[in-house]
């Protein structure tokens, strides 16, 4: 039986997501998402939670990054693949909030994810770039790829459909 290496810790400190979110009411999605890209807005929680960060924004396109750590680990010894599907969740996601006007907000209802290869610590920054697919005025859809920005080889791929509405969850 193998010893258990030395134990490791982590600490994360984030700012209030919902003062931060309720910002985004007078100004459009892209604006929300670039004031969070340029530092005017806290990233949200789950972002600093996993180490990503949003590294581009624009009109119907959103793109992440984040370099795996052993804190994303599995326990087969390679990176979970909830971290694929997250990025895969939030760029394309935010590829929808990007098209929104203000007093507009959107829910994920569904998310499709493949995972193409394992991403592990020596896989490097991954990259995740969403974009929209159809945007009506209640349902909107979009598809994200996730590439290791070294070899750009294709570790996940996944699309997503969201729910338009009201900023107060009134239908839009």
């Amino acid at each position: 039986m193998t010893k258990p290496t030395a134990t490791r810790s982590r600490t994360i400190t984030w700012e209030d997501p919902v003062a931060a979110a309720e910002q985004r009411l007078d100004r459009s999605g892209l604006d929300h998402l670039n004031a969070i890209r340029e530092g005017v807005l806290p990233p949200p929680p789950m972002a600093v939670l996993m180490g990503f960060d949003l590294v581009d924004a624009a009109d119907g396109r959103a793109v992440f990054a984040v370099t795996p750590e052993e804190f994303h680990y599995n326990p087969i010894g390679v990176v979970h693949g909830g971290l694929a599907a997250t990025l895969i969740d939030s760029a394309t996601g935010c590829a929808v909030q990007s098209t929104l006007e203000p007093g507009l907000a959107y829910t994920t209802l569904e998310v499709k994810v493949n995972f193409a290869r394992a991403i592990t610590r020596d896989t490097g920054r991954v990259v995740c770039e969403g974009t929209v697919i159809h945007r009506g005025r209640r349902i909107a859809t979009a598809e994200a790829r996730l590439v290791a920005e070294a070899s750009g080889r294709l570790h996940a791929h996944g699309t997503a459909t969201c729910l338009l509405m009201a900023a107060d969850g009134r239908a839009a």
